[in-house]
């Protein structure tokens, strides 16, 4: 029997293509919180030791992953600059191949949609 993926399983799985992603881009990881709903999932610094507070946020297609909590946003806009940090944002897609009402199953293929990392402007507003 298939098993459907929890809230937590997508959210792992939306942070392992995000991981790979800042992996490649050069980024550093310092800290890795894989828990749903504590952010930052990833602090990272680049080459020139800047610091990057990166957000996952995992969706059930069609829900359009690009989209975030703009007020929430705000609020963690303001702990990363006080941090001295950047705001990454990387929103990601996830379905099943066989239809946008069936769950994603564990080992069984799936839909993605990641349109990589977004740059959050720090100005506060």
């Amino acid at each position: 029997m298939n098993k459907p993926l929890s809230k937590q399983e997508l959210h792992n799985l939306a942070m392992n293509h995000v991981g790979k992603d800042l992996e490649q881009r050069g980024f550093e990881f310092i800290a890795i919180n894989s828990q749903l709903k504590k952010h930052p999932q990833f602090v990272c610094i680049d080459k020139n030791s800047q610091y990057y507070f990166v957000i996952v946020r995992a969706v059930l297609l069609p829900e359009n992953p690009n989209n975030y909590d703009i007020v929430w946003m705000e609020s963690f806009k303001k702990h990363a600059f006080e941090k001295d940090a950047k705001v990454l944002y990387a929103g990601v897609g996830l379905g099943n191949p066989d239809g946008k009402d069936l769950p994603v199953y564990l080992n069984k293929d799936y839909l993605i949609e990641y349109n990589g990392i977004q740059y959050i402007e720090s100005n506060l507003n």
